[in-house]
Formats: C-alpha cells, structure tokens, sequence
C-alpha cells in the first residue's frame, strides 16, 4: 500500500508546475483526477520538446501526466459544473494553476469550494502571487528564471544571462505545491478542517535561491559576480569549478587549495597560503589550475584527486551517464504502453518507501476517458 492510498485530488491544472505536483501525489498513491476541456483537454497536450508526441499528445504530457484518471466537462456549463461540484464535494485535495480571477469567474474559487466541502484542501500555483504590478503576468519558466535572477548565476563572467536548460522553476514550484499540499491534509487529521495553499514560480524560485540570496542581502548587496571561465557559484572561491581536461572536463568542489596543490604537485598553488585570496583571486588561481589539469585524462586525474579525498567528479552528458553501472544500480528506468500501443520510457519517481521503489504501471489519460466511470462511482 502506497502512503496516499485513498486520498482523493482533483488537478484543474495545465502545463508543469501544478500537474508536477499531482504526479508526485499520484506516484505516492493518490487518485488524481484531471479536470480538462471536452476533446481538446489541457493546454499542455499540446506543449512539446523536440515536437514528440503520442497517442495526439506531446510527450510531455505523456511524461507529467502518468498515474491520472481524465475527466471531460464544459465548466461553462451548468450541468457539467455542478456534476464537477458534486465532485469537490467528494474530495480531498483540489488544485489549479489559473491566472488570478479565472476560478472566481467560473465559480470554483476558494470560497465556493470551502462551502462545497469544508475539509477540501485548495491549493493554487501562480506566476507571482495574487497581488502586485506582475500578477497577471505570464506565469512560464524561462519568464521567471529571467526575472527572479536565477539566469544571473549560470555561466562565466562575460556570458550573456544563462537560463538553467531545463524547466527548474515550474518543478520547484510543483514540489513546493505537494509540500503544503501533504503537510495541510496532516494538519486536517488533527482538527478536521481543510486549508487553502497558495505557491507561485516566482516565490518558488527565489526560495531555490535561498542560500545565494542571503549571501547577496548580508554581503552589503554586491552584486554575484561569475568567475572567468568555468564558473560554478558566484559566491565561492577556488577551486570551485570546471575545467578542461586532455579528453573531457572535471569538475572540482569545495575543499582546501592548498592540499590540492599538494595532491597535484603544482607548487605554483602553494603560495595562496591565505584562504581569503582564493575567492579574491580565484580568476587567476583557475587559470593554473586550468593551465595543469589540460596535460592529462580525466580519469588519470580522478585517480590521483579521489584516492585524496578531494571532491571531484567526471562532467558526464546523458549517454555517458544512463550507460553507466552508478545509474543502472538505481533502477530509475521505467516503461509504459499508452492505448495507441506506443511506448514511453521515462523515469520513476525518486522517493522509496520501507525499500520498495515506485515505479508507474498506468499512463496519462486520453482526455475524457473516465468521465462516464467516474459519473458512475461517485454519482454525479
């Protein structure tokens, strides 16, 4: 039995960040049912990396949408709102990711919904919150990597902003979303009354930035600066970073310049005796690192670093790494036929419970595919 076995959630979402989060609800045990447009459905069936898509839906749906149940109805129309009523009447967890005024327009704001079933969990996503100059604002992760910040911190110091190449602002934000989502159901086995939760991408990701934010409001708001070449964080010092190797790169962390020094036999370190100089001058002091690393393989030099304990790893892109025995043994992979008989491969989800891994047996729906079960069994 699966944590959320019988907790019941319905996702008036589109997109990643709210439908994230019910996929973590849903591979833990939850029911999640979708709430979309007759024949059309979600936006985001039509949203596509690299053009994939299938079974009529883009493979990022395909991906997001595992473990869900699909329900069709017009909630312009009376008929099919109140049979979606009847629903949240039924239910544990309600969410959306609609722009600020769309669910009061509609009639499924958090007032109604709190009239409709007291113990409802209500949980929203926006762009950047309810209020403000940007709230209706397009709430889209590049959008909120570019105006939180977060595309000042990739890079080197003479790159152009950096955006992370994946949609980092909407996962957060979808795992932040099932974060107040389980701690609010906790808090109803206590008193029997249900919450609101509210997360938006903006808020999500200057929390992804905690640590580097703080750094900035304590250091007399200097600005981050990134290192020349090879940079990893603004805020640390050598060796921090990434550098070239005779057939790859390495990356090296945190840890003491001058032992590493040592370790390499590169005297020209050990005159850095004072810690301080390794962030002051960490442009200068990567440029001997860089200038000694060039001269061997990667793996020669993981051997000689690794044997010290010195942090380093190997830079691998995605052939390297999913054809390596260190993923293989974590068992991440999983595979599932869709009803058009093609197939996904995917990843499972990365939490495990007393040692079993979760892994999906039930693909995203086809839109509406419940609907005339669902009408059945809760009699709608």
């Amino acid at each position: 039995m699966r944590p959320l076995e019988g907790v019941l959630v319905l996702e008036f979402a589109q997109f990643m960040a709210g439908p994230s989060a019910g996929l973590k609800l849903a591979d833990l045990g939850a029911r999640v049912i979708k709430i979309e447009r007759p024949n059309t459905g979600e936006a985001g069936r039509q949203i596509a990396l690299k053009n994939l898509f299938l079974d009529g839906s883009s493979l990022v749906f395909h991906t997001v949408n595992r473990n869900k149940d699909s329900y069709a109805a017009n909630l312009k129309d009376p008929e099919d709102l109140a049979r979606v009523k009847k629903l949240i009447e039924q239910a544990d967890v309600m969410t959306h990711n609609f722009r600020p005024g769309v669910m009061e327009k509609i009639g499924l704001d958090y007032s109604i919904a709190k009239e409709l079933n007291p113990k409802l969990v209500y949980a929203t996503v926006t762009g950047y919150g309810t209020k403000g100059p940007w709230a209706k604002k397009p709430g889209q992760d590049l959008l909120v990597q570019s105006m939180s910040g977060f595309a000042n911190l990739s890079g080197d110091k003479n790159d152009d902003p950096v955006p992370i190449g994946a949609a980092v602002s909407d996962i957060i934000t979808g795992t932040h979303l099932a974060h107040g989502i389980l701690a609010s159901l906790i808090k109803r086995e206590k008193t029997n009354k249900g919450s609101l939760v509210e997360v938006s991408l903006l808020e999500s990701t200057l929390d992804l930035q905690f640590e580097v934010i703080t750094t900035y409001l304590n250091d007399g708001n200097k600005k981050p600066e990134r290192t020349k070449e090879g940079s990893a964080n603004p805020y640390l010092g050598a060796p921090y970073g990434v550098y070239k190797t005779k057939d790859g790169y390495i990356s090296i962390a945190m840890g003491s310049l001058l032992k590493l020094g040592e370790v390499l036999e590169c005297t020209e370190l050990s005159v850095y005796t004072n810690s301080d100089s390794w962030f002051t001058q960490r442009d200068e002091i990567m440029d001997i690192i860089r200038s000694f690393l060039i001269h061997k393989n990667t793996n020669d030099w993981l051997t000689v670093l690794e044997a010290e304990g010195i942090w380093c790893s190997d830079v691998f892109n995605y052939e390297s790494l999913l054809n390596h025995e260190a993923y293989k043994v974590l068992k991440m992979d999983q595979k599932f036929s869709l009803l058009s008989g093609e197939e996904v491969h995917t990843l499972r989800c990365p939490i495990q419970v007393n040692d079993e891994k979760l892994f999906a047996n039930k693909p995203a729906p086809r839109v509406g595919q419940h609907t005339e079960d669902i009408i059945k069994e809760f009699n709608l």
